[in-house]
């Protein structure tokens, strides 16, 4: 049984640009509702003991697959964002980003624009393309994943359905995608390449 992981800051630790009240729905409601649905589903089914990543591979059809894709996707969302966040990349990293996109403004300006344009509910990733080991931003929709995609090393993710934003911006999705990058924390992200 999947259990909700505990957050390592607290409800109210990303105001001003993430509210209790958005963290409380997102985190307590939905992902726990994600949590509950899934473990429902594998109960007495010969899923419940397995390991979840290889539930994963074998299922992909709705709900077992949708209700997991969105558990893992929200706790690497989660895992990433901090109230102490190291708001820069390491110069490994940044060199990455630099030689990609110019600099780490155009980055941010160019995942934003991908992100505005995911006209479904759905997560924009920054990934590492394991083939030409090259950056680049990926739109998933729904219950999409790129953490089970071995073309992909997931680096980063923004939850851009409503209700990781709605509550407090609305539907302007913009002004939440400008605020991500002053919780989203770089050390996280650089402990998710391969070394």
């Amino acid at each position: 049984m999947i259990e909700l992981k505990k957050l390592k800051y607290e409800l109210k630790d990303l105001v001003p640009y993430i509210s209790w009240e958005t963290i409380d729905y997102h985190y307590n409601r939905h992902l726990a509702t994600y949590i509950t649905n899934y473990n429902k589903l594998v109960t007495w089914t010969e899923y419940e003991n397995k390991p979840i990543e290889k539930v994963l591979l074998e299922v992909e059809k709705w709900p077992i697959f949708n209700n997991w894709a969105q558990i893992i996707n929200h706790d690497f969302y989660f895992e990433a964002l901090s109230a102490n966040a190291e708001i820069m990349p390491n110069l490994v990293l940044l060199e990455q980003i630099n030689t990609k996109w110019g600099t780490l403004d155009k980055f941010k300006e160019e995942f934003n624009k991908m992100a505005l344009s995911n006209f479904w509910s759905g997560w924009t990733w920054l990934v590492i393309d394991n083939k030409t080991n090259e950056l680049s931003i990926v739109n998933t929709q729904n219950a999409g994943t790129t953490l089970i995609d071995s073309n992909y090393t997931s680096l980063l993710v923004c939850d851009i359905w409503e209700h990781a934003y709605y509550i407090d911006y609305r539907n302007n999705r913009a002004k939440y995608l400008d605020n991500f990058w002053k919780v989203l924390d770089w050390k996280i992200v650089e402990k998710r390449i391969k070394r």
